[in-house]
């Protein structure tokens, strides 16, 4: 079945608190994951960050999407109770509580409109109900969609470039990783004309040179793969320098022979393919920066104890 979305849970959290007299918020998230029968698994399943469960974070978006339309209150830190126009919700209950059946009460629609036109706070609340995900579900699966758009724009940027260009690209990457000391050191870590002994680039991994990682940089087109042919290029290259560490980059993919060949070979050999190199320079912020940060707060208990 998997975890209910916050919608789905909002008429159930709705009659955990209809027996009378407050109820525990953490009370609730263990009933309620024995109501809908969830796994081990699905119980202790984390949000990105880690810090609470995606059940227990769409329990509470369920309760505060009730407590807008007031269909219960807050009571003290982590306890909330039923109001009258709760009860009369389940009087004669619908099938599912959700957003459209939440904008026919006055606050709800009051909490809608705050700090936004009509129109903007409508696109968005449709937006949430007909993804049926939270809010912050909402933004971060935009964020992907926005970080993947990104990672393809990266990838034919680089792919259009010279392969001079790629080399450098990499060897910046590694350098901003922590590798090979600074990046006003970037033009020493490579070396000269473009393959000289099938190695691109060389990068200390420590401040003495005493260990060193051996670069190769393919610039190819997509559906252009590396073969096991370029691996076992690339091991003899290394063989030359006596190396024990090689990095194979390339803007293309590895066929599975190449990637078999990579493990099987004595030296330590890691493949990165075009898309896992996208994700770095995002994520290391080589050839993109910061536009816009958002931050996801909440409510700090400690501070209202």
């Amino acid at each position: 079945m998997g975890v209910p979305d916050f919608q789905t849970l909002m008429l159930p959290v709705l009659k955990t608190a209809a027996g009378g007299g407050e109820v525990r918020i953490g009370d609730v998230v263990d009933q309620l994951a024995d109501v809908f029968a969830l796994t081990d698994e699905e119980r202790a399943q984390l949000l990105p960050s880690g810090r609470q469960t995606t059940f227990a974070n769409r329990v509470h978006w369920a309760k505060s999407y009730l407590n807008k339309a007031g269909l219960v209150e807050m009571t003290r830190r982590a306890h909330f109770r039923i109001t009258p126009e709760g009860r009369n919700v389940l009087t004669a209950p619908p099938e599912k509580i959700t957003i459209r059946f939440l904008e026919q009460f006055p606050s709800f629609k009051g909490f809608r409109d705050a700090d936004v036109g009509a129109t903007e706070a409508a696109e968005v609340v449709l937006s949430v109900a007909e993804s049926a995900l939270t809010p912050d579900e909402v933004m971060r699966q935009a964020h992907l969609r926005i970080e993947a758009s990104l990672a393809e724009e990266i990838l034919q940027r680089v792919r259009s470039g010279t392969p001079a260009f790629f080399e450098k690209t990499v060897v910046r990457l590694l350098i901003t990783m922590g590798y090979g000391g600074s990046v006003t050191e970037l033009d020493k870590a490579l070396v000269g004309k473009s393959g000289d002994d099938g190695v691109d680039g060389i990068i200390d991994q420590d401040p003495l040179g005493l260990d060193r990682v051996y670069v190769q940089a393919k610039r190819y087109a997509d559906g252009n793969t590396v073969g096991a042919g370029a691996i076992r290029d690339f091991f003899g290259s290394l063989n030359l320098f006596k190396a024990t560490k090689g990095l194979f980059v390339t803007t293309s993919a590895f066929t599975a022979s190449a990637r078999e060949t990579a493990d099987r070979l004595g030296t330590r050999i890691v493949l990165i393919d075009g898309i896992q190199l996208a994700k770095l320079m995002i994520r290391h912020e080589v050839g993109c920066r910061i536009e816009e940060t958002l931050h996801i707060k909440r409510v700090d208990e400690d501070f209202f104890e």
